[in-house]
């Protein structure tokens, strides 16, 4: 299942040229431009970066027939006339605008060359409402460009304090500015699909960095990281029921304010938090990996991340037994069991919070991406 993709064409001014005719692509995801630049080029013999997606057939991804706005620098040559509103939000990634791109791409080719490293070219990985992806290739290695929308920015604060803190745990960045950060290639691949085995490689290297994050809350917290301690967490629970929830989900509160006490009287610290910790945000092979994509980091209970990594796997219990020595090992005394027994019915009222926080946060047209998810996990805590 692949996508049929039609481009709106703009110029670096914003000028609506028209719309190419649709082709197909093989990947799926919305996301994933690659193969829509490449299709392009192939079919009709425009160069274009892709800015943002502009609609789709289907509430939401992967597949169906899907519309970007992408910028074309020359002239693309025969298009179809076509009627577009581009009136400015206030939510828009800068990305997302003509000439967004190219002010990144200048800066990290400003960046590499004061470090010696000239970018021989650039290619568009992905571009949506969490982040815009390039691979530079520069006379050396591989360069990623990443950036990341405003409630991400403390991504590269958070690499450079791991980097210090926790070395080896997540790759450093070159340089970074304005939620623009450069990476060097990390050997291996991403690991999809890990067996338990591995994924208890990746916890046991994940708990490293959390036992250096003990005790440096403020210090986080003045990185950007945001505060998910019980009570703010609490709030953002109620908030989503408020405004997305149905009369069956104000049971869901009763007693909120008891779990989450109840899981700090556990004895399990509240650390860095990956927030997203599933096998495919760790890049490598075998025993040897990085952590990657820590956007979604936060302080918060490390259960979370837990049980992330545990979503999919037949038998769990081996990683729980780990994990929980550990902490006892870390933290005499505490009850990591308990913990998670706590924590494990709210995280689905939690991914509803984070949900609707990327909704309020990014501009209508790239709701799709999101919209079904907060119904998904209001619907697995009633479960």
């Amino acid at each position: 299942m692949g996508r049929v993709v039609t481009l709106v064409l703009v110029d670096p001014a914003g000028t609506v040229l028209g719309e190419l005719p649709p082709y197909e692509v093989e990947l799926p995801w919305w996301q994933e431009v690659a193969d829509v630049v490449a299709g392009a080029r192939e079919r009709h013999g425009v160069e274009v970066t892709v800015l943002r997606l502009l609609g789709a057939d289907s509430p939401a991804p992967p597949g169906g027939r899907v519309s970007y706005l992408a910028e074309v620098a020359g002239d693309p040559g025969p298009v179809r006339p076509t009627a577009i509103d581009l009136a400015p939000h206030p939510h828009r990634a800068p990305w997302a605008e003509p000439g967004g791109p190219r002010a990144s791409l200048s800066w990290a080719e400003t960046e590499l060359a004061a470090r010696g490293r000239k970018v021989t070219a650039a290619v568009q990985q992905r571009s949506w409402n969490l982040s815009a992806i390039w691979r530079l290739e520069t006379e050396g290695a591989p360069v990623w460009l990443k950036q990341v929308p405003a409630f991400f920015a403390h991504e590269a604060a958070v690499l450079r304090w791991l980097g210090e803190h926790a070395p080896g745990t997540a790759p450093v960045p070159i340089a970074a500015a304005a939620g623009r950060v450069l990476l060097d290639d990390l050997p291996g691949t991403d690991r999809y699909g890990a067996e338990p085995a591995e994924r208890a490689h990746m916890l046991a290297r994940l708990h490293t960095a959390q036992l250096a994050a003990l005790g440096r809350a403020d210090e986080l917290l003045a990185l950007g990281v945001p505060d998910r301690r019980a009570p703010r967490l609490a709030a953002l629970i109620r908030e989503v029921v408020a405004a997305d929830g149905g009369p069956e989900h104000a049971a869901l509160l009763d007693g909120l304010d008891g779990r989450l006490a109840a899981v700090e009287d556990c004895g399990v610290p509240y650390t860095l938090v990956h927030g997203d910790f599933h096998p495919g945000n760790v890049r490598g092979a075998g025993d040897h990996h990085a952590i990657i994509d820590w956007g979604d980091a936060v302080l918060g209970h490390p259960a979370i991340d837990l049980l992330r990594m545990c979503e999919q796997v037949p038998d769990p219990a081996p990683l729980h037994r780990a994990w929980c020595e550990r902490w006892r090992a870390a933290v005499p005394g505490c009850r990591p069991e308990r913990a998670v027994e706590l924590i494990g019915p709210l995280l689905a009222l939690r991914n509803a919070a984070v949900y609707a926080g990327f909704l309020a946060a990014i501009e209508p047209s790239e709701w799709p991406y999101h919209a079904e998810d907060v119904p998904h996990w209001l619907a697995q805590a009633l479960r």
